[in-house]
């Protein structure tokens, strides 16, 4: 059954039931539900009778043991979360002045570079602000994030067009050529790219189609560096961990290799070259009113890539 916008005037809806209702969609039950706010099953109940006459609808779907959300009722829950979310921002934004943002911040990343660049970044955060509790998903799959319940995504390369999310770049990066001390002792530095098709190229990506490289001088002009590799690997930290070993030579970000470069484990390789620049972007859904913990963040790791 529809909502009849002209029957009832929104403004009637009280923010007490709104919060009764979310608790118990989330809870399954009318006792779950008053249990997590103080309430009674009975005075839970009433409450949600009361929503369901203003709204001219059924919200639940009851059972003897537990409720369910009708197609009503689900749409109606979403909106009432995101409305709550949003009272929470502005009671924040009056309060703390957006300062320390509080809650839970649900952020999905892909895995090496989750832990390479953001594991150090949310040092600080846990730091700066104690109220924010962060649940972080380390994979390198696309993640829906509205289905799914992410408040925000860091996602590498470029994006597909998508009306529903929003992209803000953070950050630029570029592979380029590494390897050991010891493989170059052993087998010659390469002097220029026609050399790299003799030695051993650790290759990221297990099918055929995925051995060459690109490459770009400082002019832009490209270079693709063709020719068999007898080792290959799904995992840019394995390919960095292999160049470490001395197994050859690697073409990876800089993020990876830093820590490795500095320690003297490893070199740059034809340093005048490098790859395609790979975009580091953080997605968010398309909403009119951006929670402030996600902006936050977001205005935050950038200030913390760019030093």
């Amino acid at each position: 059954m529809p909502i009849h916008s002209g029957a009832k005037n929104h403004s009637e809806l009280d923010l007490g039931g709104l919060r009764i209702f979310v608790a118990i969609a989330e809870g399954g039950s009318f006792v779950a539900g008053g249990k997590a706010l103080g309430l009674t099953r009975s005075a839970a109940g009433k409450a949600i009778a009361r929503l369901e006459a203003q709204l001219e609808t059924r919200l639940f779907n009851r059972t003897t043991r537990r409720v369910a959300l009708t197609r009503d009722g689900y749409g109606f829950y979403e909106r009432c979360v995101q409305i709550l979310q949003d009272i929470e921002d502005a009671e924040a934004s009056v309060r703390q002045n957006f300062s320390s943002p509080s809650g839970v911040l649900r952020l999905s990343v892909p895995e090496t570079w989750g832990k390479v660049v953001l594991l150090p970044f949310l040092k600080h955060i846990m730091t700066a602000w104690p109220g924010l509790n962060i649940e972080v998903s380390f994979t390198d799959r696309v993640v829906d994030l509205v289905t799914e319940g992410f408040d925000l995504s860091i996602r590498l390369g470029d994006l597909p067009k998508d009306s529903q999310l929003v992209a803000r770049p953070v950050q630029r990066i570029r592979p380029h050529l590494f390897a050991s001390p010891a493989y170059l002792a052993e087998t010659g530095t390469p002097a220029v790219p026609a050399d790299l098709p003799l030695h051993q190229r650790l290759v990221y990506g297990l099918s055929p189609q995925t051995a060459d490289w690109t490459l770009f001088t400082i002019s832009n002009e490209s270079v693709v560096i063709e020719g068999h590799s007898r080792i290959r690997f799904d995992s840019g930290e394995a390919i960095c961990a292999a160049a470490v070993e001395g197994l050859g030579i690697a073409f990876l970000p800089a993020f990876l290799v830093a820590r490795y470069v500095a320690e003297g484990k490893l070199v740059p390789v034809l340093p005048e070259l490098c790859g395609t620049p790979l975009s580091v972007n953080v997605v968010y859904p398309n909403r009119k009113h951006l929670a402030a913990k996600v902006r936050l963040f977001i205005d935050r790791l950038v200030e913390y890539l760019d030093h």
